[in-house]
């Protein structure tokens, strides 16, 4: 059998199990019959777990049974069925709620959750929505309070019997239209179910911009931190630190920290720089000891000309220096405290010997490591410089060179700087040898197929010498021939004959 349960949320279609649970659902059918569950409010809304209602009261501790109704007030209460087991296995379960002792009166509860396996043996399953999931979901994302009361009413505005196989128990009056609800049902100290709830009401323009903004950066914060850009959505940038850009090349450190000095103690004054070459990538981060005095030099600095540029100022926005501890540990500002107004030692303490190298000048870079950069401009390049004597060799020249009392940080440096103009000669000549032989492979290949060419595409030296004879005996026989002819004609020419040819 179905009943409709109409709400704020939506509607809910009900089957009930008759034969297992008949007494239950004669009451829960008699009751909606008599529309004792009509403005009837959801008292009770835990997410994923369930939501409660059935209380005309709103409290919690009223209603009555169909029973009590008729009886009176002795049959108030009814005592639950448990037989067959009925178990809260999945969201959508309808559970009379037991008031103690195993008994049952009105209010009843549905499930918004799976494997509710200890509400078994203390409420009693009587049917299952299978209608109206979508108002089930707005429910279960009711905003509650911490005693789980909805700030906005859900309540069950009317209900629908569609089949009712329970004939009425003598005495039951069933009326014609809905009772009205009272003053004290309605009067629940919350957001009424029908009212509009608009934030930006009674604002300004400018405040609701302002509100508006700050979702906007909310929602794109959350978006950070599920990327792993931001530590926590609730991670902000330090108050005291200064943003700088668009400067000069040439500007160092120092100058920033002298200028920016009379408004205040800098802690930290850092112009970024590239790794490789060390040069100036424009822009600093200047770290005050409190917020008031980053708060003047932005208002005094910003468009100010140093060194021939006019840089920009601004409120810093990098977390880099924000370490997340773990969940629910918060985070944890490196390089430096937060700023805190109580205590006067803001100190820069205990400060890790890369960040020191980072905030290194390059001047101050130059000059530690000029000595090794004229060292090594004279050494020899075509030796080979990975075997084991010529290792033993350098560590042995650069112990008599350096003095033992230089600390470790620059011993590092050289022997990095060392390694890696080694990588660079290693490389070099790498490419070299391989240029080398792509050239000589090039020739062979050339090389090769010129012979193929004069192998396969010049005539057979036999047929050649056979053409150079032919030629040569045409030739012979027409000089033969006008070697005849021309004693023909001399013999013609001769005195003796031109007499013959007069006498005759």
């Amino acid at each position: 059998m179905s009943v409709i349960l109409e709400t704020t949320k939506g509607d809910l279609t009900v089957d009930l199990f008759i034969k297992e649970r008949s007494k239950t659902c004669l009451n829960f059918l008699k009751l909606c019959k008599m529309k004792r569950y009509n403005f009837n409010r959801f008292h009770h809304v835990e997410r994923n777990f369930l939501c409660q209602t059935g209380d005309p009261t709103g409290t919690g501790r009223g209603g009555e049974s169909i029973f009590g109704l008729l009886y009176g007030q002795q049959a108030k209460f009814y005592e639950a069925e448990q037989v067959p087991v009925l178990k809260h296995t999945k969201p959508g379960l309808l559970s009379m709620v037991n008031v103690g002792d195993n008994m049952l009166g009105s209010q009843f509860f549905i499930t918004l959750g799976d494997d509710l396996d200890f509400l078994d043996k203390e409420h009693c399953v009587f049917g299952e929505v299978v209608e109206g999931h979508d108002a089930l979901l707005n429910i279960n994302e009711a905003i509650c309070d911490e005693n789980h009361v909805p700030y906005q009413d859900i309540r069950i505005t009317h209900t629908v019997i569609l089949d009712d196989p329970f004939p009425d128990p003598p005495g039951l009056e069933i009326p014609i239209h809905s009772p009205e609800p009272t003053k004290e049902m309605l009067d629940s100290g919350r957001i009424a179910a029908d009212e509009d709830i608009n934030d930006m009401e009674g604002k300004t323009a400018e405040e609701i911009e302002e509100l508006i903004a700050e979702k906007e950066a909310k929602a794109r914060a959350t978006i950070l931190e599920m990327v792993g850009d931001l530590p926590s959505v609730d991670a902000a940038p330090p108050e005291n630190v200064l943003f700088v850009c668009k400067l000069n090349p040439v500007t160092t450190d120092d100058d920033l920290m002298i200028i920016f000095s009379r408004f205040g103690k800098i802690v930290n004054c850092e112009i970024i720089r590239d790794r490789q070459t060390r040069n100036s990538l424009q822009y600093a981060f200047i770290e005050f000891d409190n917020p008031k005095s980053c708060e003047d030099a932005y208002f005094k600095m910003d468009n100010v000309l140093i060194d021939d540029r006019r840089i920009h100022v601004d409120f810093s926005q990098s977390v880099s220096r924000l370490q997340w501890k773990g969940k629910g540990r918060g985070v944890e500002f490196v390089g430096g405290k937060v700023f805190d107004p109580n205590k006067e030692d803001y100190k820069m303490k205990d400060q890790p010997k890369m960040e020191l190298s980072k905030r290194m000048s390059s001047d101050d870079y130059a000059q530690r490591h000029a000595s090794q950069q004229r060292q090594r401009d004279f050494q020899r390049r075509d030796q080979y410089r990975g075997g084991r004597e010529y290792r033993e060799d350098r560590d042995g020249r650069d112990r008599r060179e350096h003095p033992t009392d230089r600390n470790d940080f620059d011993n590092r440096g050289r022997r990095g700087e060392r390694d890696r103009r080694e990588e660079r000669h290693n490389r070099d000549h790498r490419e070299e040898r391989y240029n080398r032989d792509h050239r000589e492979e090039r020739y062979n290949r050339d090389h090769r197929e010129e012979r193929y060419n004069r192998d396969h595409h010049q005539p057979d030296r036999r047929n050649y010498r056979d053409h150079r004879e032919r030629r040569r005996s045409t030739d012979r026989s027409h000089r033969q021939e006008d070697g005849s002819a021309q004693k023909r004609i001399r013999r013609s020419n001769s005195p003796k004959n031109s007499r013959r040819t007069r006498s005759k």
